[in-house]
This record gives C-alpha cells, sequence and structure tokens, in this order.
C-alpha cells in the first residue's frame, strides 16, 4: 500500500470543522507527488467566491491543524485556492451544485455512441451519475464512466 493512500481524507476530516467555521466549504483536498515535490491541495469555496486574502485566512488557520496532527511523513507544500472558472467536479456533490452549468465531460472508454468526450448543460445529478443536454441531445452518465469533467468556461 502506498504511503500517502488516505492522506487527502484524513486531512479532509482534520481541516474542514475549522475552515466551515472561518465561513468557507471545502471543495477539494489532494495529496499528490509532481516531479519530485509532494503537494497537499486544499481548494475553498463560498457563495461569495474566493479571493487571495481567503486563502491566506484559511491557509494560517489550517497548517497548524496539520502541523499538529502531523499525518504525513514527507516534505509537501500546502496549498489553498478556489476552484476556478473552470472548477473541477469530482463529487456528485459537485455536480449538484453545478446544475445549469454547461460543463464538459471526458470518459474514460468511447460510450455505445463512440463518443469519448461531451460538453452541454447538466440538467440532472445524483449519487449515480449525471444527464447532460447535448445540442438538444439528452446524454446519460454513470460516474464510473466519467474521467474527468469541470465547468466549462468560454473565454
Amino acid at each position: 500500500m502506498a504511503k500517502n493512500t488516505g492522506i487527502a481524507p484524513l486531512v479532509e476530516g482534520l481541516v474542514t470543522p475549522t475552515i466551515l467555521e472561518l465561513g468557507y466549504s471545502v471543495w477539494d483536498v489532494e495529496y499528490v507527488k509532481e516531479g519530485a515535490e509532494w503537494y497537499l491541495r486544499i481548494t475553498i469555496d463560498s457563495p461569495e467566491g474566493i479571493d487571495i486574502d481567503d486563502c491566506e485566512k484559511v491557509h494560517r488557520a489550517i497548517e497548524v491543524i496539520i502541523d499538529e496532527a502531523d499525518p504525513i511523513e514527507d516534505f509537501y507544500y500546502l496549498e489553498v485556492s478556489s476552484p476556478g472558472v473552470e472548477r473541477p467536479l469530482k463529487k456528485p456533490e459537485h455536480f449538484v451544485h453545478c446544475l445549469g452549468e454547461v460543463v464538459e465531460v471526458k470518459l474514460f472508454a468511447p460510450d455505445a455512441n463512440g463518443n469519448k468526450s461531451y460538453k452541454g448543460v447538466l440538467r440532472a445529478a445524483n449519487e449515480n451519475g449525471i444527464e447532460l443536454d447535448a445540442d438538444g441531445v439528452c446524454v446519460a452518465l454513470e460516474y464510473s464512466a466519467v474521467a474527468k469533467a469541470n465547468i466549462y468556461f468560454e473565454f
């Protein structure tokens, strides 16, 4: 078993109460290795949006909690950020939160129609999957088929 298995959910459990107390929600927690470096990424959100001051406030509050619990053996960088305009959608609650938005979905493998990706308006989401309106066609996808999904923002 990899030594980093379970770190993200453990840290999420440690920091969520403090983040909620500060008036934000936890959008995502990742513990990833990029090159030779480890990163603990905490993504926060709020109805009013997130700016750099919000990220700094949360960073200062949670770094103490993480340091005291000391769940990570390796040296790592702690990053706190907003999900951004093209926010990733990873959990069923992310999809529910973004109903009515245009999303881009990439599949692990081509579906029965031969499509490996879709872009459309997110019309429904539940614990099993989503429904998109892709150019007037209703497309139902199970989460198990989705490799990556995010809000689509046209610049």
